[in-house]
């Protein structure tokens, strides 16, 4: 568990297929709302990122970012992102494929 951000096996394989599909990729953690609060992949540059958005990291090449408000919330987690079967209510990409990314956190020891 190095840094603020990791993909798991499983997930990391539907972002490879979604990267051949849809070109590079993006990730924002979604603060809630309409699609809860759940990782949501977009392709590059659809979400037009501010000087208020932190980048968490990189999973298999695409940036993982958060807004500044929500991460005073999560400052203190390390971000693991898996997939389940499921369809979610967002506009993320891989919502057709019947599956949905989903967060794992976890403390992170900041001594």
């Amino acid at each position: 568990m190095e840094g603020r951000v990791s993909v798991t096996t499983e997930a990391a394989a539907v972002i490879r297929q979604l990267k051949e599909q849809h070109g590079p990729l993006m990730f924002h953690q979604s603060g809630g709302c309409c699609d809860g609060s759940a990782p949501m992949c977009y392709p590059e540059g659809e979400l037009i990122l501010g000087d208020q958005d932190v980048h968490l990291g990189d999973i298999e090449g695409c940036g993982f970012y958060m807004s500044a408000f929500q991460f005073e919330y999560w400052k203190h987690t390390h971000l693991e992102i898996d997939v389940v079967k499921g369809r979610g209510a967002s506009f993320s990409l891989e919502i057709p494929l019947g599956l949905r990314f989903i967060i794992k956190s976890h403390l992170m020891n900041v001594l």
